[in-house]
């Protein structure tokens, strides 16, 4: 493949020196670098395992990356223009990325094997030398008795399933155990309902309804069709070497306080429960949980996440972006121009990548490829910042069927697609700038972006390095989009239900009751300690609801939008007045909207505040706490002084009418 090494340098900063066999007879040139005690970045994966091996005898693990830049950029017709794309592809791969946490996972080798005939009884057998297994049958036809028993064979139903590796629950129905003189097939005995079984692997061979929702990704659930002998053997295979200890990625950091799902029994935000595909978020009071066990990385709970309650992890926001800054740098400082940024994945993108690059025209070379560990992953803030950065489209690349629901991915590129057309920065076809490409076979992928439209690149890309929280870096990812727009504009309606907004107040008939300011959960809403004051800021506002659902007044409505200059303006004063002094001792101990309101709805409205007293009554409320029982004894008021209330009518109350008349 050609290697522009001047454009490398440009991009890179830097001489670049090139080798004709690094992993071969130059690789002393490799332990040089490493003994230089820098971070080293190889730009070949094929022989990454020989690199890891000589970084580890040097104790160097942690200071090695690498890049794709073969199969990405140097094998393809354009290969003599990809020397920006080669810089930008080195640049991203150094950038340093956080180490995500670890969830344990223990498996002892308990296993249940659940079928309906004799394949889940000869998968057992197979099995019984590895695991501690059990085979449950659902409405078994004839089956052949063991001639030894060396594992035991039931009867039953799984009506439900919970857990995951080394934790299930399954809750069985029409259990049985067979009768020991069983000849011909297995005879079972009385069955019973409610049975509970624990085990660390569940194998489905029943050929039915799967136990979880999205079963495939759920740790120690293995199930393949009983009538595929090939998908048997690869279950089998798989479940013999699931014991022991096991380290799970913790995909998703979850921080409660920030989250806006409940305030008083009040529903506010569902968006991570109505996208998980797993069920590993449910309701917990005030705020949601994220079981990290059953958790599967999918990132679509991070991505529609509106306060950064729950943020990926693998990497963090911050980091991510920070990758996508250094590829759009060292691809503009190299040459290149109108640059494509393609996501993908590991498991599906990068074989795809592969497979164009070997035995087709590969990519083109103002395509750059950027890996992540889930498309579905991806937040707005870092399709902003690609833009800010300099971008002139975004495709993500996913399978022809997802293995996820991708209807969260594609509110979240919509979006972003709106917020850009909206700045200026796509195509005058009316095309989208950014949107997904779904497809399995390369060539399909390669013609698709050679025809993806390109937008208009901004002029003035932006030099911000994100960090910080994912909210954080996301505000800051917006701000410069709008600084870097081609053709900028103040304010961007959205459509309903999206995570961005404004609130409209009626303030004439706001209280300052602030019972809005204690339900919001991101401080969008705040109040004053020296006066009676609301105040907004509106780059805070996650359009939850919980406002305006908590208003005893109703008068606070949801704008879906984006106000670019209401999200870089200081908070704003909704409605502020001079706090209410009690009229005999002159505190201050409410509002005159507030006291206005009250005397408004009781007087000559309430028993206690009608007739000749009602007056006197009256003047109580606009008196503090302290005045007002002051002012109650010297009345003699009696509070069980009520007028007695009419008795409810009954049907006999009817039916001595009706005789009466």
């Amino acid at each position: 493949m050609p290697l522009d090494a001047a454009a490398i340098g440009r991009g890179c900063g830097g001489r670049v020196a090139t080798a004709d066999q690094l992993c071969g007879r130059d690789l002393d040139r490799f332990r040089e670098a490493l003994e230089a005690g820098g971070p080293v970045t190889v730009s070949c994966t094929l022989q990454a395992p020989l690199f890891d091996e000589v970084a580890e005898e040097m104790a160097a693990e942690d200071r090695v990356a690498y890049a794709k830049i073969r199969e990405s950029a140097g094998w393809s017709s354009e290969a003599a223009a990809a020397g920006p794309k080669m810089a930008a592809l080195l640049a991203a791969a150094s950038e340093p990325v956080p180490a995500a946490g670890t969830v344990p996972l223990e498996s002892r080798g308990v296993a249940l094997i659940y079928g309906r005939d004799a394949v889940a009884v000869e998968a057992g057998q197979r099995l019984a030398e590895h695991l501690d297994v059990t085979v449950l049958l659902s409405r078994p036809g004839e089956v052949a008795p063991l001639l030894r028993n060396t594992f035991p064979v039931l009867q039953g139903t799984i009506r439900g399933a919970k857990g995951h590796l080394g934790a299930f629950e399954l809750r069985i129905d029409d259990y049985a155990v067979p009768a020991p003189s069983s000849r011909t097939h297995l005879v079972f005995g009385q069955a019973r309902n409610g049975a509970v079984s624990t085990c660390d692997l569940v194998l489905d061979l029943s050929g039915g309804t799967p136990l979880f929702p999205a079963h495939d990704v759920r740790a120690g659930y293995l199930r393949a069709d009983p009538r595929d002998p090939a998908a048997v053997e690869r279950l089998v295979m798989q479940a013999s070497h699931l014991v022991g200890e096991f380290d799970k990625p913790r995909f998703v950091d979850f921080h409660a306080a920030l989250c806006a799902h409940s305030r008083s029994r009040i529903t506010g935000c569902t968006r991570c429960l109505e996208v998980c595909p797993t069920g590993a978020i449910t309701s917990a009071g005030d705020t949601v949980a994220i079981d990290p066990h059953v958790c599967a990385g999918c990132g679509s709970c991070a991505a529609v996440c509106p306060t950064g309650a729950a943020a990926y992890a693998l990497p963090p926001a911050d980091a991510l972006m920070r990758r996508l800054r250094s590829l759009m740098k060292a691809y503009r400082d190299a040459g290149g121009a109108r640059a494509l940024v393609l996501f993908h994945d590991g498991d599906h993108g990068e074989p795809l990548i592969d497979a164009l690059g070997r035995y087709g025209d590969g990519l083109p070379a103002h395509v750059l490829p950027m890996q992540v560990n889930e498309v579905t992953q991806i937040g707005p803030e870092a399709i902003a910042a690609l833009f800010a950065y300099g971008a002139a489209g975004v495709r993500v690349l996913t399978r022809a069927r997802p293995k996820h629901d991708l209807a969260p991915l594609h509110r979240t590129l919509d979006l972003a697609d709106t917020l850009a057309r909206a700045l200026g920065y796509g195509p005058e076809t009316g095309a989208a700038l950014v949107a997904t490409l779904e497809t399995d076979d390369p060539d399909a992928l390669g013609e698709a972006l050679r025809a993806a439209p390109l937008g208009t690149p901004t002029a003035n890309p932006a030099g911000l390095v994100p960090e910080g929280a994912k909210r954080a870096v996301l505000r800051q990812a917006f701000r410069e989009m709008h600084v870097a727009a081609p053709a900028p504009v103040a304010r961007v309606p959205l459509a309903a239900g999206a995570p961005f907004g404004g609130l409209d107040f009626r303030t004439q008939d706001c209280t300052l009751c602030l019972s809005c300011v204690s339900a919001c959960p991101t401080h969008a809403l705040t109040d004053s300690a020296d006066k009676p004051l609301l105040g907004f800021e509106e780059s805070l506002c996650v359009q939850c609801g919980l406002c305006a659902a908590t208003c005893p007044e109703d008068v606070i409505s949801l704008i879906p939008q984006v106000d670019f200059e209401a999200w870089s303006a200081p908070r704003r004063v909704v409605k502020e007045e001079e706090p209410f002094c009690c009229t005999v001792c002159a505190k201050p101990f409410g509002t005159r909207a507030t006291i206005e309101r009250v005397i408004e709805r009781l007087a000559e409205k309430h028993w206690m505040f009608t007739g000749p007293a009602g007056a006197e009554r009256v003047r109580s409320l606009t008196m503090c706490d302290d005045c007002r029982v002051e002012a109650a004894l010297n009345q003699g008021f009696d509070p069980h002084a009520a007028p007695e209330r009419a008795k409810p009518r009954t049907s006999e109350d009817y039916f001595r009418e009706r005789a009466d008349s």
